[in-house]
């Protein structure tokens, strides 16, 4: 246990002091953008509603009447056209008593006010509230501490990982080093500081470091510039080349992975401890076979969990690729880089999750036999020789 205390002390120091050493001020590599306030705004009154003819095309629009509720202009009511020249969708048409955003565009010619979104935040309040009430009440002091550690990795992405990719430092590195903050603070914050904490922590760094490595080596292979995915490409205009693209795309896979990582490393942590609880009498060996046992069932369901959460974000991609409308042959679709991100994206992450489970199933049972006459293993690499099972249950 000392040593695992200084390990965790070690990766603490290093990644404290980069964190504290970091310049969290942004770069400015953006032109200025035109002159605009954004206010929020009631909408009194549906003045007229229908549809426009511009071409081949029927656009939605609306006449409407707001007030402003904020800013300079507070209280001033406006008649304003919603859609019509600018194509909007049926579902982006306001109601009367709905907030909306509104946008102001001053130029020394003209000023304009224009709808840009619906207001959602005071919903979205409620959601959360809901949720953090649902956490606490089933989880109590954990789920605080899952609350608290979800903050945190907020905190660590919107400090430090995102002004020191803006600062033009490697993204991959960066998000590695926030990372590992993350896991230490957030690991111990949920699941409180024991040994099969700390098993399951050890074990996350190494898989999201062979993950880190997996990631560059298969991006590098198929030639990824990171510009495949539509926010990538859209933050690439405007800015001088500060931002590193393939490393923004490495850095968000080994984001992505880390809570999946996290997830089967305490779990399978937790399992080999108990078992060598219920039965102290299991060798080094016994516990190690018995949580690979377990470690296979969970691998299954997570890889496919983390499969299903790219494709449920990428599903749009799924129905330009059915839809087809430049009629491409579907090789050369597949071979497009936004469809290539997303299968390396899964695979690293997926292989990641995989190398995870010898990893935390050696680790675990190693630390829980510590100390144990049972952490001889001679007995048990002769029963494995001979083809015996012994008398443990491998979950087969």
């Amino acid at each position: 246990m000392n040593v695992i205390k200084k390990l965790i002390g070690f990766l603490s120091i290093i990644v404290l002091f980069t964190l504290f050493h970091a310049s969290v001020s942004f770069a400015q590599t953006f032109p200025a953008a035109p002159k605009q306030e954004i206010f929020k705004a009631k909408v009194m009154e549906i003045i007229d509603e229908g549809e426009r003819v511009i071409g081949e095309f029927k656009n939605p629009f609306q006449k409407v009447k707001v007030r402003i509720l904020e800013g300079s202009d507070k209280d001033k009511e406006l008649t304003i056209d919603h859609g019509g020249t600018v194509s909007i969708r049926e579902e982006q048409k306001v109601k009367e008593g709905e907030t909306i955003v509104l946008s102001k565009f001053s130029s020394p010619q003209r000023t304009y006010y224009q709808i840009i979104d619906k207001y959602r935040l005071d919903s979205l309040l409620y959601i959360v509230i809901f949720f953090f009430v649902l956490v606490l009440a089933l989880s109590r002091w954990k789920g605080l501490g899952s609350i608290i550690g979800l903050a945190i990795s907020l905190l660590v992405i919107v400090k430090f990982i995102v002004p020191q990719i803006l600062e033009g430092k490697d993204p991959l590195f960066v998000s590695i080093i926030g990372s590992l903050f993350i896991m230490i603070t957030t690991i111990y914050l949920a699941h409180g500081f024991s040994k099969r904490t700390s098993v399951a922590l050890g074990a996350t760094v190494i898989a999201l470091i062979l993950t880190g490595i997996i990631s560059f080596l298969f991006v590098d292979i198929v030639k990824l510039s990171g510009l495949g995915g539509e926010g990538a490409y859209n933050l690439s205009f405007g800015q001088t080349g500060v931002i590193n693209f393939k490393g923004l795309l490495l850095g968000g896979m080994i984001i992505g992975a880390l809570g999946v990582l996290d997830d089967i490393t305490t779990s399978l942590s937790a399992a080999i401890f108990e078992l060598n609880k219920a039965n102290n009498k299991l060798g080094f060996f016994e516990l190690a076979k018995s949580g690979l046992s377990i470690g296979r069932e969970h691998i299954s369901s997570l890889v496919n969990t983390l499969a299903l959460a790219y494709a449920g974000a990428s599903l749009p991609i799924f129905l330009l690729i059915i839809l087809n409308p430049a009629g491409w042959p579907l090789w050369a679709i597949l071979n497009s880089e936004i469809i290539i991100e997303e299968v390396i994206r899964t695979l690293a992450g997926s292989i990641g999750l995989i190398l995870a489970v010898p990893l935390t199933a050696v680790f675990a049972s190693w630390v829980s036999t510590m100390g144990s006459s049972n952490i001889s293993t001679k007995p048990t690499v002769n029963r494995f020789i001979k083809g015996k099972r012994g008398d443990v249950n491998y979950g087969r």
